[in-house]
């Protein structure tokens, strides 16, 4: 991982579920993220909510 680069952090069903129903959203109106991003954890899968840890804020992707 580079430096420059923010974490990426695979969220768990329940923590996934809660980010949901935080913004009241369903999980096809999450902005989505390729499955061959170099950035991802090992082992995401398609569906799976990734946490992108910035400086500011935290952002939210599905992995497609």
């Amino acid at each position: 991982m580079h430096a420059l680069q923010p974490k990426h952090t695979k969220l768990n069903t329940d923590e996934a579920d809660k980010v949901l129903s935080k913004f009241n959203i369903a999980l096809a109106q999450l902005p989505k993220i390729s499955k061959k991003d170099p950035a991802l954890p090992e082992g995401c899968e398609t569906g799976d909510v990734v946490k992108i840890s910035r400086a500011d804020e935290d952002y939210f992707r599905v992995v497609i």
